[in-house]
C-alpha cells in the first residue's frame, strides 16, 4: 500500500475541531429569507433566544455567523441563509477561520464583497 503526502490529501476547511465546515455550491440556491422572524432550530443554536429579526442588522449578522458555523446540512444553508444578504454582510461576520477559507475558496466573489 502506497502511503499518500500531505500535499496529495485533500484540504477540509474546519468549522471547529473535527467538523469540516459546510459550503454551498453556488450562491444562487442560497434562497432564505431576508425579512421577517427566523426561529432557528436547536441544532444550529442551542440558546433558549434562537429567534431572530431580520430587520435588525445585528440579528441579521448573529442569525448567519450561528447557521454558517454550526450546519452540517447544506439543507439549512439553502433555507436559511440568503446569497445577496450573505455576499452584502460577509466582511462583518465574525466566523472561524475555517469557515471563512471554506466559503472563500468556493465562493472567490466574497473575498471582494
Amino acid at each position: 500500500m502506497q502511503a499518500l503526502s500531505p500535499t496529495s490529501t485533500p484540504t477540509a476547511h474546519l468549522a471547529r475541531p473535527g467538523r469540516p465546515a459546510v459550503v454551498a455550491r453556488t450562491l444562487a440556491e442560497l434562497t432564505g429569507p431576508t425579512q421577517g422572524v427566523v426561529e432557528l432550530p436547536v441544532r444550529l443554536m442551542w440558546s433558549s433566544e434562537r429567534v431572530f429579526d431580520l430587520a435588525e442588522p445585528d440579528d441579521l449578522l448573529w442569525m448567519y455567523e450561528n447557521v454558517l458555523r454550526e450546519t452540517t446540512r447544506t439543507d439549512d444553508l439553502r433555507q436559511l441563509i440568503n446569497g445577496r444578504t450573505l455576499r452584502r454582510v460577509w466582511r462583518r461576520l465574525n466566523l472561524p477561520r475555517g469557515v471563512r477559507l471554506a466559503w472563500e475558496s468556493r465562493h472567490r466573489g466574497l473575498r471582494a464583497a
